[in-house]
């Protein structure tokens, strides 16, 4: 696959650091090696570039080992005031040649991005001063006629076109959400009002999604100033009347590009003046400053940035001397690849808007999610909901859970609950999932019932993996006559989906059945029809990943092997991607199995690896791969061969992967996901045939399936759907985890 116009490749790290660059720069070495090509990494960014000598250095496999749970650049980032002049480039010219480097992944910001594309744009130039001034041949000269290069945005702030999410900004979402749940007990405690900054220059995603996450009372971003004048007066009857609801703390985020509609910057030291002079509020100033960008990385930037940097090299050894620089981003879930300088343009775009004050475009730009959110934040942030329309139809709307407890199960039924309370409806929460739906647990909920709620673990509804019996289906339907339920929301996994499809099959025996009933993923395993992703997942990645941080931080120190079993049932998602995310050398899948050939392949890897100076060894299992080779027998197998090169021991991870406070990946599709449910609820009720229907995200957009569907999607045997895209990561994940391969 390598191309002719490539011959090896470098990659750096520029602009401010982001969790995650390691992981980027471990994949593209790793990918760049298995094609069989050289890949150096370029050490202090464009600086080391110019400076070049012990600045580029030649990567093998062993070089980026161990790196990507590390937060920061491994290989270094500094402002390079040299790269900007040309002399600068024709010395980082120079030093690329002299190590045959002629393909360049850049890892950075749009300023970094840009500084790259000016420089592909001068190559020619560059290079023939070197040849005119006798610094290189014309024969070094003509084996590198071209400079290819092509980007990945590293950037908390997740302000980039051409990608949904940037190398770092999810990361920082957990530092802030961290903070912010910490805050609120405090806060809570001394009934004080606490207005934290977050980063994000011209950009408001970190400052609203935290908001959201977090349930704040307040928050403020540069896309969406204030639209009155005294702006003040309005956020302060806000948080008087959530006091006087029972709030017992107030909490106003603050982008640091907040401004009011006329451009006026907005601080935190403002709106602490405000809040103690008008309400004589005990207010703190939290400034989150560079913890935001700092620690190691999460899951989701660890095993995302691991697929942008396979895409990175594949795309810049199939350039052309016509390919236009790419932008390596995600798009809709997937790796997509776009222009680099239409991304980077678009992306000053709006920061024009918003100095121009022209807040509905930037809103645009920032896309329909971003500006569904916001809409979303202003009814979430309300102290009590909008008094009923008299002329409008008031409907019973229940929520409910179903299946094993997953993190987010509490954001969504606090959002749904909230979002019908005010647009006028009655809210009723069912307890106990299914038990409490035939036994009658069903109680009113008021704006108040969800409070605290969006930051909790766990299922305050409470649920369980019951499906009713035919038997029980009459007392069920008696419950929804005597509640006059309009309209059904389960808020769970596979267990939850059976029991509203057996409902909805019993609709000719059971009139009370003819409501709209939707189901809305939620479950750790991720093994859900319609849905890419499932509410809990994301949570019960981390935890696995840390875990996982601590168990191999045991065994390097002692040459030790650990067999890491974890849960998904017949869905092996925990499992790839938990490999992705830890760098683990297999992973077991109950969709592949295992066999006694696998295993001695694996064991004769262990062994020839820990012979060569391997210190640890990895190895992931998914609870159902093999009902014969246990983890406890893996474990056994490999400590009997491995003699006296390394011991080996086992971790079940168990409930654990259930527990803990969601993430706010998991809290913001909660919310998202919630809003629709209740939006179709609401529209189904109208119809005299109302539709029951399970959903999801596919394809980045929410999408609807007709109750009808639930079989032909789902293998109901082992209980996992039909499609499973994150299948097609099986490759990048054997890439990575494979030993060093032979030089070619």
């Amino acid at each position: 696959m390598t191309s002719r116009y490539v011959n090896n490749l470098g990659v750096l790290t520029s602009g401010g650091d982001a969790p995650g660059m390691n992981a980027a720069v471990r994949s593209v070495v790793r990918t760049a090696l298995d094609r069989g090509v050289k890949v150096y990494a370029i050490y202090e960014g464009y600086q080391g570039m110019v400076d070049g000598g012990k600045h580029i250095r030649e990567m093998d496999w062993g070089s980026v080992s161990n790196i990507m749970n590390l937060g920061g650049t491994a290989i270094g980032s500094a402002r390079c005031a040299d790269f900007r002049t040309r002399e600068g480039r024709v010395k980082a010219a120079k030093n690329l040649i002299d190590h045959g480097i002629d393909g360049l992944a850049v890892i950075g910001g749009d300023g970094s991005l840009t500084g790259a594309n000016l420089f592909r744009e001068e190559w020619v130039s560059l290079v023939d001063e070197l040849v005119e001034t006798k610094q290189v041949t014309k024969k070094q000269a003509g084996k590198h006629p071209q400079l290819a290069i092509v980007g990945m945005v590293g950037s908390i702030d997740n302000d980039m076109f051409g990608t949904d999410m940037t190398i770092g900004a999810d990361t920082a979402l957990h530092r802030i959400t961290d903070a912010i749940d910490a805050i609120s007990s405090t806060a809570a405690s001394h009934q004080r009002s606490f207005i934290v900054e977050v980063m994000g220059r011209n950009c408001g995603y970190l400052a609203l999604m935290s908001a959201l996450a977090t349930g704040a009372d307040w928050a403020l971003i540069p896309e969406s100033p204030p639209n009155v004048d005294d702006w003040e007066a309005k956020m302060c009857e806000i948080l008087t009347a959530g006091r006087k609801a029972g709030r017992r703390d107030s909490i106003v985020i603050v982008a640091e590009g907040a401004q009011d509609r006329y451009g006026n910057p907005i601080t935190c030291d403002y709106v602490q003046k405000v809040l103690e002079d008008r309400l004589g509020e005990d207010a703190r100033v939290t400034i989150l400053g560079h913890v935001q960008r700092g620690g190691s990385p999460s899951a989701f930037d660890r095993y995302l940035t691991t697929l942008l940097g396979y895409a990175a090299v594949d795309q810049i050894l199939a350039a052309t001397p016509d390919t236009e620089p790419q932008l390596i981003g995600m798009r809709e879930n997937r790796i997509t690849h776009s222009s680099l300088m239409d991304s980077v343009r678009q992306t000053h775009a709006v920061a024009d808007y918003i100095a121009a004050k022209d807040y509905d475009k930037a809103m645009e730009m920032r896309g329909g999610s971003f500006r569904e959110n916001f809409r979303t934040l202003r009814t979430l942030v309300r102290a009590l909901p909008h008094p009923p329309d008299p002329n409008q139809k008031t409907l019973r709307l229940a929520v409910m859970h179903g299946g094993g407890p997953a993190p987010g199960m509490n954001t969504a039924a606090r959002t749904a609950i909230r979002l019908g309370l005010d647009k006028g409806h009655t809210m009723l929460g069912v307890d106990d999932g299914i038990t409490g739906l035939i036994h009658g647990h069903i109680r009113e909920m008021n704006w108040m019932s969800v409070h605290g709620w969006a930051p909790k673990g766990g299922a305050e509804l409470g649920t369980n993996r019951r499906i009713p019996k035919k038997s029980e289906f009459y007392a069920i339907a008696r419950q929804l006559e005597e509640h006059r339920v309009d309209g059904l929301l389960m808020i769970g996994g596979w267990s939850g989906y059976q029991s509203l499809y057996q409902m909805y099959n019993e609709r000719e025996s059971f009139p009370a059945f003819n409501i709209p009933m939707i189901c809305l993923p939620a479950t750790i395993n991720n093994n859900l029809p319609g849905s890419e992703l499932s509410i809990g997942s994301d949570t019960a990645l981390n935890s696995i990943v840390e875990v996982v941080d601590k168990i191999k931080q045991s065994a390097v120190a002692s040459h030790r092997c650990f067999v890491i079993e974890v849960m998904g049932r017949n869905c092996g998602y925990l499992a790839l991607m938990s490999g992705l995310a830890t760098g683990a050398e297999r992973v077991y899948l109950a969709e592949e199995g295992v066999s006694i050939g696998d295993l001695q392949k694996d064991l004769s890897d262990l062994i020839e690896g820990f012979r060569r100076g391997k210190r640890l060894g990895l190895l992931i299992r998914n609870e159902n791969s093999n009902p014969l080779y246990t983890t406890s027998f893996m474990a056994a197998l490999f400590e009997e061969e491995g003699g006296d090169l390394f011991d080996v021991r086992t971790a079940i991870l168990g409930h654990l992967q259930q527990g803990g406070d969601p993430t706010p990946f998991d809290r913001i599709q909660a919310i998202r996901l919630s809003r629709r449910c209740i939006e179709f609820l609401i529209e189904e009720s109208e119809k005299d045939k109302p539709a029951s229907a399970f959903m999801g995200i596919r394809g980045g957009k929410v999408q609807f399936f007709s109750m009808d569907n639930l079989p032909h999607m789902m293998d109901e045997e082992v209980e996992r759907p039909k499609e499973q895209w994150w299948l097609e990561l099986r490759q990048i994940a054997r890439v990575m985890a494979q030993p060093a391969p032979q030089r070619r």
